[in-house]
């Protein structure tokens, strides 16, 4: 089987990971690749519909193995959301939410054999130290304890003048009150729809987001070389 794309550069992760990486855009209208076309990059990765088993099986002819699932949900942000009394993180909060999201987020597709054993939590450390800067994600939003301690988070970038995606939830038993929040800034911002992505093997985080109203939109495979 052929499969037709091109391969770009993901500067960012090379740099960060520490290893060449690009990233395959798979396009009907693009040249014919072969294998000796992905000698240059320690990992390639590409990411292609669930439902596409053509390209998966082109894709493990060519020595790409799958990786992880990922589910994308839609919510429809309801109205009347009551104020849950969440803080938007300042630079002062930077070093426990690195902490939080490295422990929190160990299961992803930044994980080991691909990449160093440590890297997934460094790379979530890094996205929620972004998102409190409003890099990529434009804020954080947080709550704490009763002794100032923060004990769950919430980034979130604005994709359009009504749609919005949010990026990392985390924190023990929070995740009701981690979507109000987002709904709530939502609402605030005149934003109508919340977008959010997880992995198809983190039964806890589908389960909370249509607990709280989402859809699934669409399914996808993440496989590497």
């Amino acid at each position: 089987m052929a499969i037709n794309g091109l391969i770009e550069e993901l500067a960012w992760e090379s740099h960060f990971f520490g290893l060449p990486s690009a990233i395959l855009r798979l396009q009907d209208d693009a040249p014919a690749l072969n294998i000796a076309d992905f000698d240059a990059w320690s990992r390639v990765q590409v990411k292609i519909p669930a439902a596409n088993t053509r390209q998966l099986d082109a894709l493990q002819q060519f020595g790409f193995r799958l990786v992880e699932g990922e589910a994308d949900f839609v919510l429809s942000v309801p109205a009347g959301v009551i104020d849950p009394q969440a803080q938007t993180a300042t630079e002062v909060d930077i070093a426990p939410l690195r902490q939080m999201a490295a422990q929190l987020f160990t299961q992803s597709r930044f994980r080991a054999p691909w990449y160093p054993a440590d890297a997934g939590g460094r790379f979530y450390a890094q996205w929620i130290e972004n998102a409190v800067k409003g890099l990529f994600d434009h804020l954080c939003l947080l709550f704490r304890d009763g002794r100032g301690e923060i004990t769950a988070f919430v980034s979130l970038r604005q994709l359009s003048t009504h749609e919005a995606r949010i990026g990392l939830l985390g924190g023990y038993g929070a995740g009701e009150k981690l979507m109000q929040a987002a709904c709530y800034w939502a609402q605030q911002h005149q934003i109508t729809t919340l977008r959010v992505a997880t992995q198809i093997s983190n039964l806890a985080a589908i389960k909370r987001y249509t607990r709280s109203g989402a859809v699934m939109d669409s399914a996808a495979y993440w496989l590497y070389r």
